[in-house]
């Protein structure tokens, strides 16, 4: 595995909260923004409303794709990350624990995830996605070939 490449996914993950996933459903994609934690393996966790969109459209396909990028202007060198695998609502206490614990503190406090979770009429859950293709966008640190793929 390429450690520098890996080290420079992870740091630029770590900056950016915000993600735009994709989901596809019966009347095609969707696009959507949702924060994002992850986890040492890469696994990046979400949560949401399970009457939203994306969420409903997982439930029948669990594919996605998403991107987290910061906000650029022209002049600025180009970086992001995508990503493609599938997303999974987590039901299992453990997982859901593993969830939290790298969720919490970073987007929503225990007590502001708890109030989420007990709303009876937009209960949030969370939602695990499992990337089969992480790839950093960065001219930056590779001016002469940006595209770069992790191995997963």
């Amino acid at each position: 595995m390429d450690t520098k490449l890996r080290q420079l996914i992870v740091d630029y993950m770590t900056e950016q909260k915000l993600m735009q996933l994709a989901t596809i459903g019966q009347t095609g994609p969707w696009v959507c923004s949702v924060w994002q934690a992850f986890d040492e393996d890469l696994n990046i966790y979400f949560f949401s409303a399970t009457n939203r969109q994306h969420s409903m459209e997982i439930e029948k396909d669990n594919r996605v794709a998403g991107a987290l990028a910061k906000p650029h202007t022209v002049s600025d060198t180009p970086r992001a990350v995508q990503f493609s695998g599938t997303a999974q609502k987590l039901t299992d206490p453990a997982d859901i624990a593993k969830a939290r614990s790298v969720y919490e503190g970073r987007i929503f406090d225990a007590e502001t995830i708890n109030k989420l979770m007990e709303n009876n009429e937009r209960p949030h859950v969370f939602y695990k996605i499992t990337p089969t293709k992480l790839v950093l966008f960065d001219v930056e640190n590779y001016p002469e070939n940006s595209r770069r793929e992790l191995e997963l």
